[in-house]
């Protein structure tokens, strides 16, 4: 499957892949946004990051890039894709701008356009979209984080006003990390119960204004600041109480549940925990934003690492006046270029993910089809799993990164330590990593069955008994073509080389399709345990249920890269590609070696193998580094990191040395050559 590579790849033709779909987007950010203005900076009291990020908001709002997502006839493009594109291009800048800017855009304006109806479209759409109507999204509760459907908040229809009684009850549900509720935010989309003629119909939305014009808290609202995070400084995260707060009828966000004057509820979704998941379902493009903007990061950190890593000397080798740059060490490419390998596996399962979001979405809400409910499930579990694996990789890489660049690297003028803390809460906001998994679990152990919801039902002996009675793999991408690849593969697996794609496409499969078959057994055997309690029929086989959705991302990811590949037409880039593929799959195969050799499918001699035929595609891939990270076309005044504004200085110098070392040893040379001669006059 892999060819040999070529001396050198043009980067733009790899840029041109990466771009993908929405290219026209991601050259648009370049050009326009390529602003130093739009960089981080270091050293700012919070109150400065906040008001430098509100001005950087509103000039943002005025290019008028920030409506991609909006509706046409409200000055926007339908194009729910391009707004995650441009929102990832914008998280290579300050990534409190770009936080910011997904609070506003992506989940305030989005509660409003998807969850909203015409009326509130009509109201305050193009507002929102020039950030003159500043908002929040108040979902999250101080006591109820990732348990959305169990929020405490309260809004109960009172028919004699014609009006909602909005109602913190107590502390634990209070409305908590609140991005733009600290300063600038005038009005709430708020999740609440909503209670009307007694019943409870579950959560809901509603705007509600918390600020007055003058900037003062609305009557009955409580405003909080979170104060200093660890990172994020110029995002006013806040805290919002509500008591007994009166929002109008018409301010319910109406468009899965309406409420008529006299109390009457209705809905066209009969069930409340499907309706819950539809109306949670439409706003699946915040998570898929993270995760995009985590990847983007990411690379920034990959980029000042691997310059860094050409130019920084540390050593010479016996018998040599010249040190080694720290990119040529075995060791430093065993930390760098699996990590860039995994970016670029996670940029295309990323690709593949806003395009299956964005016609999602469209057919939905530009097109008015129905909602294709096994489809949305879908996109709701693959959003989770991308956006856990994007968020952990960032976590772990930047950090392989900081310390890759040494103390140059802890210098906040080198931008390392800003990507670190900025990104930090990624794998917590937008849903809890480790809650994300089980989404993704539970969907692979139901097979997107209505109950797929709160894991109330994990432990209940109905629902084990329901669990799907064979294991399927759904291949997502370039399905034909892996099909032919896995099925060319021999019977016995010492045949196969490793570099065979579809041995290694066969034992992602094998792993995932083990670990899955294995934890229904579990599940099984515990529903059949006389006396034992349903929660504990699940928490006693959590460990392996969140492993089965772990090696379920690694095979869509790889899958993702295969179809990548397959897209690519210039075929030097396809072949460097090819073996960065090699290296992701065989690099994720090591990291696991011990559970393929438990499970007969690595030899102790063929798991040797593996970890030489991993070090032999680092030595080959090395001289294509810079390559890799020229490829993710960041523009230089985003960067802000004074370590490569050096590179060139740092370039001309060690020119300069290696200069003056060749002149020594030609001088030494020379003089030995002299006293030679000396030596041997007399003799003649």
């Amino acid at each position: 499957m892999t060819s040999t590579l070529p001396t050198t790849v043009d980067p733009g033709k790899l840029q041109e892949v990466l771009d993908g779909r929405w290219g026209h987007v991601r050259r648009d950010a370049r050009e326009h946004l390529g602003d130093p203005e739009f960089a981080p900076v270091y050293g700012e009291t919070m109150q400065e990051a906040r008001e430098r990020i509100s001005r950087l908001a509103k000039k943002l709002a005025a290019t008028g890039r920030v409506g991609l997502g909006f509706p046409k006839e409200y000055g926007g493009q339908d194009d729910s894709g391009g707004s995650v594109a441009s929102i990832e291009m914008l998280a290579f800048g300050d990534l409190s701008l770009m936080v910011k800017a997904g609070v506003q855009w992506g989940l305030f304006g989005g509660a409003v356009q998807l969850l909203g109806t015409e009326r509130h479209h009509r109201a305050h759409l193009a507002d929102i979209m020039s950030f003159d109507l500043p908002g929040c999204f108040a979902m999250t509760e101080t006591g109820h984080g990732s348990d959305v459907q169990q929020l405490r908040t309260t809004c109960t229809y009172d028919a004699e006003t014609g009006t909602f009684d909005l109602h913190t009850p107590h502390e634990a549900a209070r409305k908590d990390y609140i991005g733009n509720a600290a300063k600038d935010g005038r009005m709430a989309v708020v999740f609440a119960q909503l209670i009307t003629q007694g019943k409870n119909h579950g959560v809901h939305a509603w705007l509600v204004p918390i600020r007055n014009d003058d900037g003062t808290p609305c009557e009955g609202v409580t405003i909080g600041d979170d104060g200093p995070k660890a990172g994020l400084l110029g995002v006013d995260n806040g805290r919002l109480s509500f008591d007994h707060v009166r929002v109008p009828r018409d301010m319910l966000l109406d468009r899965y549940g309406q409420v008529a004057e006299d109390g009457t509820y209705t809905s066209s979704i009969e069930n409340e925990t499907r309706r819950f998941f539809t109306m949670l379902g439409t706003l699946v493009r915040g998570r898929v934003s993270v995760g995009g903007s985590a990847g983007s990061a990411t690379k920034m950190a990959l980029d000042i690492a691997v310059r860094y890593g050409n130019v920084r000397r540390q050593f010479a080798a016996p018998g040599k006046d010249r040190e080694i740059v720290i990119n040529d060490y075995l060791v430093h490419q065993r930390k760098l270029l699996p990590a860039l390998a995994t970016s670029y596996a996670l940029h295309f399962a990323q690709e593949e993910l806003v395009s299956t979001m964005h016609d999602v979405q469209y057919k939905t809400h530009v097109l008015g089809e129905e909602i294709d409910e096994a489809g949305q499930r879908e996109l709701e579990s693959r959003a989770a799993g991308l956006k856990v694996a994007n968020t952990w990789h960032a976590t772990r890489t930047i950090q392989m990164a900081r310390e890759a660049c040494g103390g140059a690297g802890y210098l906040a003028e080198n931008r390392l330590p800003a990507l670190k803390a900025d990104t930090d809460v990624f794998t917590t906001f937008e849903g809890d990593n480790t809650v994300l998994l089980q989404l993704v679990a539970k969907g692979l152990l139901t097979g997107y069955r209505d109950a797929f919801g709160s894991l109330d039902g994990w432990g209940k002996v109905g629902f084990v008994a329901d669990l799907v009675r064979e294991t399927v793999l759904e291949r997502t991408a370039a399905r034909g073509l892996i099909a032919r690849l896995v099925d060319a593969v021999p019977g016995r697996d010492d045949d196969v080389p490793m570099l065979d794609r579809g041995w290694q496409l066969k034992m992602f499969e094998f792993r995932e399709k083990h670990s899955l078959e294995g934890a229904i057994k579990r599940l099984r055997k515990n529903a059949a345990t006389e006396g034992m309690e349903p929660f504990d029929m699940f928490n006693d086989v959590q460990d392996h249920v969140l492993r089965t959705a772990q090696t379920h991302i690694d095979r869509v990811i790889l899958e993702a890269f295969v179809a990548g590949i397959e897209r690519t037409t210039d075929p030097d880039a396809q072949a460097l590609l090819e073996k960065l593929c090699d290296l992701y799959a065989l690099w994720t195969i090591e990291q696991d070696k011990a559970w393929f050799l438990e499970h007969g499918r690595l030899t102790p001699t063929r798991a040797k193998v593996l970890t030489a035929t991993v070090n032999t595609l680092l030595k080959e891939l090395r001289p294509h580094m810079t390559t890799l990270v020229d490829a993710f076309a960041i523009p230089a005044a985003w960067k802000a990191a004074k370590i490569l504004e050096e590179e060139d200085d740092r370039q001309e110098a060690m020119a300069a040395r290696d200069a003056e070392v060749r002149q020594g040893a030609e001088g030494r040379q020379a003089s030995k050559e002299s006293a030679t001669d000396l030596e041997v006059a007399p003799a003649q």
